[in-house]
């Protein structure tokens, strides 16, 4: 199952593993419609009971600092419901970033999608 939301910043098609969700973002996470939609997204997924979530963001252009605030609070919010938020093929841009503010570290970073889903097993 697969569900293609579009705006003007940011693309994300979300697809379904068991009770996983993976999302693939393309575009930029950057504040106003990017850090929207992606919100919009998640808060959609809680609503509907999902908190394991593979966010594949090797095609995120850009993230500044309201789309890395975001990506903490989901993480915090799907731990705290006994989930997960992990990151599948960041760029070199998202891992910059996120290191440079000491974040990275939060966050299970994976290189190969199936390697990142058979993790919440």
């Amino acid at each position: 199952m697969s569900t293609l939301r579009r705006t003007g910043t940011v693309d994300i098609d979300i697809r379904t593993f068991g009770d996983l969700k993976l999302l693939k973002i393309k575009g930029r996470i950057t504040l106003g419609a990017g850090v929207d939609r992606l919100r919009d997204s998640l808060e959609d997924l809680l609503t509907s009971g999902s908190n394991r979530w593979v966010l594949d963001v090797s095609e995120v252009a850009m993230i500044d600092s309201s789309g890395i605030g975001l990506l903490v609070r989901y993480l915090t919010t799907a731990k705290q419901q006994g989930g997960a938020l992990k990151l599948l093929k960041p760029t070199k841009f998202a891992l910059q970033s996120l290191k440079m503010i000491g974040l990275l570290n939060l966050f299970e970073v994976f290189e190969d999608q199936d390697a990142a889903v058979s993790s919440f097993s």
